[in-house]
């Protein structure tokens, strides 16, 4: 392992993802004219995607079900060098994304877990989890109660190994359902905290992003709020660093995975210890990468 080089590692869903592009809000009882196309995502397998586009040492500890969806998705991770800890599920099928975007590219998603809510603890091996790495999480494996045990193991080993941890907030409305303080007391502590501005305002109550972020240091060191196309803002001690987007003159295709390329830009700098600064140019910059295509993997 190169000097400069810390290994991450990304637990959570692995996902197909439908897109379907329509022109306006779905008409109920009757049609909708809609392009459809189907790509690769789930928030772990972007996030490990995106991480080894950048050139970070990326692995992501997930299942998939043994169908063409599944080997679709192994074949293009390690593809992108990213490494596998990937067991197929015989039972259940790949999870799967319905993911509907509307002209100004934000996006409603219907989700089913499929062999997401196969991953157990005995998944989490020593290479899984090596001392000294770093640990990302999707939230979603805390949210939903199928993997949610399995996520907190994951948090106390990685905890016990002196790896760093972060984590993301992931949706508003299953946060709501398991309560702030809740999904709070699950994290803490932790190095670095991801929300966007309505699941910032969801854990706190607070609706500045500034103010919500500052309040969420109770249980992170970093707590990093995205904020679309207004770009980010970090609360590191009691300093707020905010960033505009990057790329805004851009033409927006789909929104699809854009927090998880943030997620991905930013620890690739963050676990280098190279500055908050360096951290959310490199977020901001692999985000408008995201928006300017279709999809959510590089």
């Amino acid at each position: 392992m190169a000097e400069d080089s810390f290994p991450i590692t990304v637990l959570g869903d692995l996902m197909m993802d439908l897109i379907v592009r329509i022109p306006h809000a779905p008409a109920a009882g009757t049609d909708t004219p809609a392009q459809i196309s189907h790509h690769l995502g789930g928030a772990a397998g972007n996030v490990a995607a995106w991480l080894a586009a950048v050139g970070s040492e990326a692995m992501v500890v997930g299942r998939v079900g043994a169908d063409a969806f599944g080997d679709q998705t192994l074949r293009s991770l390690a593809d992108a060098g990213v490494g596998l800890l990937i067991e197929q599920d015989p039972q259940r099928d790949t999870g799967i994304c319905v993911s509907l975007v509307t002209p100004d590219g934000e996006r409603t998603m219907l989700p089913d877990l499929g062999a997401n809510a196969g991953l157990l603890p005995e998944h989490l091996t020593q290479d899984a989890l090596p001392s000294g790495g770093h640990l990302h999480l999707s939230g979603y494996s805390l949210l939903h109660a199928e993997t949610r045990f399995t996520a907190l193991g994951a948090l106390d080993i990685a905890r016990h190994k002196d790896m760093t941890v972060s984590i993301d907030a992931s949706s508003v409305d299953p946060l709501r359902e398991v309560g702030a303080a809740t999904f709070l007391g699950w994290i803490r502590p932790c190095a670095v905290l991801f929300a966007n501005a309505a699941e910032a305002a969801t854990l706190t109550g607070l609706q500045d992003p500034e103010d919500a972020a500052l309040a969420l240091r109770e249980c992170a060191a970093v707590v990093v709020v995205k904020l679309g196309p207004g770009g980010a803002l970090v609360a590191h001690g009691q300093t707020v660093t905010r960033k505009p987007a990057i790329g805004i003159e851009a033409e927006v295709l789909d929104t699809t995975g854009a927090g998880d390329a943030f997620t991905a830009g930013f620890l690739s700098r963050w676990v280098r210890r190279q500055g908050i600064d360096a951290a959310l140019e490199a977020g901001l910059d692999t985000a408008a990468r995201a928006v300017a295509s279709v999809g959510a993997r590089p």
